[in-house]
């Protein structure tokens, strides 16, 4: 949810440029790991959680591979969230293993 109003409440949701790829990554990835995190709650599957590290990981490189690291909030924003991501996914892909594959 955070990911999502983030471009609004740090003030990077308008403005040319780097601003606005910023708001439009943040609300894209938002998306995604909101509709992994809904279907998990029917059936928790591995690919749902390399697809969050995926996502994760993507939120950390892209304020140099969409050039907004120069948006001070969006960039700070975007590591904050993604290392968490990546942290969580990788715990929860653990904790699967461990069940034997899935997650009840």
């Amino acid at each position: 949810m955070w990911l999502f109003v983030s471009p609004w409440v740090l003030g990077f949701a308008t403005g040319n440029g780097g601003a606005s790829v910023a708001a439009w990554n943040a609300c894209i990835v938002a998306i995604v790991i909101a509709v992994l995190s809904i279907a998990a709650l029917a059936r928790a599957e591995p690919w749902e959680e390399w697809v969050n590290i995926v996502a994760g990981v993507w939120l950390i490189i892209s304020p140099w591979v969409l050039r907004f690291s120069g948006t001070r909030h969006a960039l700070w924003n975007a590591l904050i969230v993604g290392a968490p991501v990546i942290i969580f996914a990788a715990w929860d892909l653990g904790a699967m293993q461990q069940a034997g594959g899935r997650r009840a």
